[in-house]
């Protein structure tokens, strides 16, 4: 089987042991017919971005090998999503809380622009926690889809985001009961 196409994921979690189900997350990836897990970036600990929660995130970022289109390597995802218990709810706007979230940022060279899906991931040039851990895993990545080198993009993209909270830790040190809780503005 020729794994022929790079994807580059997003995992993250602000929810139970996250760190755990982001490994755990990376395992089923592994398990996964027509996917080879090639490499995974530290955890980071976040504060949330763009959404009001006592619970931080741990954040990671993956780089595999796989045989299945972008469409499905996403459905593979959003059901690797559900079995660890993500839900969605419709009916709430903005970002949630969530188990687990897996986002499909790179794919190869290819930009895409549909309902289903956007690659580059839209927002990843806004989020330190995708930049910093992308940056660990860059010299395994050859790809360009920016116009540059991803290092190399990730790099100026990061100055723009260094006031996001957010540490690394190490994989066994990094559970949800050690997270910092975000400071609360006084009033």
């Amino acid at each position: 089987m020729a794994f022929r196409h790079t994807a580059v994921l997003g995992f993250g979690s602000n929810l139970g042991q996250s760190a755990d189900i982001l490994l755990s997350a990376w395992g089923a990836l592994r398990d996964t017919a027509g996917v080879r897990v090639w490499k995974i970036s530290s955890p980071y600990r976040s504060h949330p971005v763009a959404m009001d929660s006592p619970h931080w995130f741990v954040n990671a970022v993956g780089l595999l090998r796989t045989t299945h289109s972008p469409l499905d390597l996403l459905r593979i995802l959003q059901s690797i999503e559900t079995c660890f218990g993500r839900v969605r709810n419709p009916m709430r706007a903005g970002y949630q809380d969530r188990t687990l979230d897996l986002d499909l940022l790179l794919y190869d060279d290819l930009v895409l622009d549909t309902a289903e899906l956007t690659i580059p991931h839209p927002r990843m040039r806004e989020r330190r926690f995708v930049l910093e851990p992308l940056l660990e895993i860059a010299e395994s990545i050859r790809l360009t889809p920016f116009g540059a080198p991803l290092a190399v993009w990730a790099e100026n993209c990061l100055d723009a985001v260094m006031d996001q909270q957010m540490e690394r830790c190490a994989w066994l040190k990094c559970s949800q009961e050690t997270l910092p809780q975000p400071e609360k503005n006084e009033p």
